[in-house]
């Protein structure tokens, strides 16, 4: 099994990429969803995913950062996932997309990224605190945003000048180390800034 995931190309490992994290992202957008509502109808719930006062989503969820665009996040995620969950399914069932579809893709994923990345900061130096929903969509939308690019790149989709040609090849050739090194940094920042707390807990 291992021996034939190793010989997926990029294209034929993306579709799954795409279902994978359309449905964990569209799954914990829907749990957000459903405790800002349970929220709005009672004030006084208890979420169930305030585990600590560091781990804790009734910290984030009334936030103006938690309804950025004047209405909650997680609807752009219910939106957002679920189209990634379609696109994926319907590339499996044999469908093939077009250039500017692919761009629109691509559209799509850096808002979500650059969103996620700015919602990142908010929470750990603005907020202080961590919603472990809004963690898990991090993590989804992390590759989901670096390998819709490389896909994107290896099929030349995304243009780039010949002088970047070599960096575009260093990026197919070490999307694994750089995504890891990604979400390291991540985890390096909540550990270090949070550090008076989980020492706490040593």
């Amino acid at each position: 099994m291992l021996e034939k995931l190793k010989k997926l190309t990029l294209n034929q490992i993306l579709p799954y990429l795409l279902v994978i994290t359309g449905t964990i992202g569209l799954f914990s957008a829907s749990i957000l969803m459903i405790e800002k509502v349970a929220l709005l109808k009672d004030p006084g719930h208890v979420l169930n995913c305030d585990i600590n006062p560091i781990i804790a989503c009734g910290a984030v969820i009334n936030t103006p950062q938690a309804s950025a665009f004047g209405f909650p996040n997680p609807i752009l995620g219910i939106i957002g996932f679920s189209v990634v969950l379609v696109i994926g399914m319907a590339i499996l069932a044999g469908a093939k997309f077009q250039r500017w579809f692919w761009l629109g893709l691509q559209a799509g994923v850096i808002f979500g990224i650059i969103f996620v990345t700015w919602l990142q900061f908010q929470t750990i130096y603005r907020i202080g605190a961590l919603c472990p929903y809004c963690m898990v969509v991090w993590s989804v939308m992390i590759p989901l945003f670096w390998y819709t690019t490389l896909y994107n790149l290896r099929n030349n989709y995304l243009k780039v000048p010949l002088k970047l040609l070599a960096l575009k090849e260093y990026l197919l050739q070490h999307h694994g180390d750089i995504l890891v090194l990604w979400f390291l940094i991540i985890i390096g920042v909540i550990l270090h800034h949070f550090w008076y707390f989980w020492q706490t807990l040593l």
